[in-house]
């Protein structure tokens, strides 16, 4: 994504911050997975969204009041012997030449210049609870300023949620971040269908993580979250997570997976057969689903509000296990009920963007809110069976069934951006049987 892209934002934040106040970010911390080796570093979603800036040990500043240098950035400083170890940093020559920092420091030089950018402003723009480490250093700047008010230094008199405002700047997609998340989702597109080929009873679920898996890193992008790949009844647990079954002829399975690319997520959700053909009730009970997805996309709208894809979703879900022997009675009064929660017991979305689960407000007040271009959401409508299940037809007993896919808002039609993945059961067991 281009530097311009990041400062556009900054400056739209600090417009709405106002010129007495001071915003104050830091980087996300490396996490240690055990004694000598650490998780694969992931910058923290607020910071990378306003600098672009993928290091660990960094602060990003910004002042509204001063011209020229509204921007700062501390980094790490270069040091050539932990860059043989562990890779080159661009240090603070770098933060300014090619990630637009006004200016830039050593990050071991923040205690001496940071508490001087606090003083005399009014409010400090900060993400409370996040980081507590972090937390407390900030907290002890503005007290070492507040201790020194006898010899006339002033500090601030007032904290403010950053995420407030940032979050709900990420709630609006660009151009540029559409364009991301639409190749993020081609090359999660692609991944399922190296899935859905290679599927066959015997096939293990880990080997199909691990296809989907390839096919992100061979495109230069990450897991987005840990893929899911459940077979049978496996698919009737919503956050199945071991992937350690073979898969049986005769059973669905369901791959929820999406891939991360330059910090930008996609969402899939796929459920076929194993043997790549549907039996009787898999497609009745898939087709439920289905409709449902098809509804609940179509209101994916401007001018809707945030529950009537999930309304819609719920009332052909409803009306279908009605049809198939699970309900009975008046659609209006089950619904009420909530007698479908039984077997559909999740929201149909959630917002998308460089969190799988983005930052964004539901609800305004007590209204859901209204739906507008530049949205970015998924549609996952599902019907999940337990084999327990006594009170579900027999036939239906041990079937787990999800669709997903990433819609962003536009003035027009919805835009599904991983539409070009085979949905229908049709489409699905044709891919299949191509190999």
């Amino acid at each position: 994504m281009k530097p311009a892209e990041f400062a556009k934002r900054r400056r739209q934040l600090m417009r709405m911050m106002g010129r007495d106040a001071i915003a104050i970010l830091p980087a996300a911390p490396i996490v240690k997975r055990n004694a000598d080796t650490e998780y694969p570093y992931r910058q923290d979603s607020d910071f990378y969204f306003l600098t672009g800036f993928q290091e660990p040990e960094a602060v990003a500043v910004l002042l509204p009041h001063r011209a020229g240098t509204e921007y700062i950035l501390f980094v790490r400083d270069r040091d050539a012997t932990r860059e043989m170890w562990d890779g080159l940093r661009a240090g603070p020559e770098g933060a300014v030449a090619t990630y637009g920092a006004d200016d830039a420091f050593p990050i071991a030089d923040i205690d001496e210049i940071l508490p001087g950018l606090l003083e005399s402003r009014s409010r400090v723009y900060y993400t409370m609870g996040l980081h507590p480490e972090f937390d407390q250093r900030v907290i002890g700047w503005v007290n070492g300023l507040r201790a020194q008010a006898k010899h006339g230094r002033h500090s601030p008199q007032e904290f403010v949620a950053l995420d407030h405002l940032l979050h709900d700047m990420r709630l609006y997609k660009s151009r540029e971040e559409i364009a991301t998340m639409r190749r993020a989702a081609a090359i999660s597109v692609t991944a399922h269908e190296r899935a859905m080929r290679l599927c066959a009873p015997g096939v293990t679920e880990y080997q199909l993580a691990a296809e989907i898996v390839h096919e992100f890193h061979r495109n230069h992008g990450v897991p987005a979250y840990e893929p899911i790949v459940g077979g049978g009844t496996n698919a009737c647990i919503l956050h199945y997570r071991e992937n350690a079954q073979a898969l049986r002829d005769g059973d669905l399975v369901l791959i929820d997976a999406g891939c991360e690319l330059d910090c930008y997520a996609s969402d899939i959700t796929r459920t076929f057969p194993v043997n790549g053909r549907y039996s009787p009730a898999q497609r009745a009970l898939y087709e439920v689903v289905l409709e449902a997805q098809l509804a609940a996309i179509a209101q994916c709208r401007p001018g809707n509000h945030w529950n009537d894809p999930h309304d819609a979703a719920v009332r052909t879900i409803t009306q279908g296990l009605v049809s198939l022997g699970f309900l009975s009675g008046k659609l209006s009064k089950l619904i009420k009920e909530g007698a479908y929660r039984q077997w559909f017991m999740h929201r149909t979305g959630h917002w998308l963007g460089i969190d799988v689960h983005d930052v964004g407000d539901y609800k305004v007040g007590d209204a859901w809110r209204v739906l507008e271009p530049g949205m970015a959401l998924t549609v996952e409508p599902g019907i999940y069976v337990a084999p327990s299940c006594l009170s579900a037809p027999k036939e239906f007993r041990g079937i787990g069934i999800r669709i997903e896919d990433d819609v962003i808002v536009t003035r027009d039609t919805p835009d599904v951006l991983t539409g070009a993945l085979a949905k229908t059961p049709d489409a699905i067991e044709r891919l299949m049987a191509a190999g």
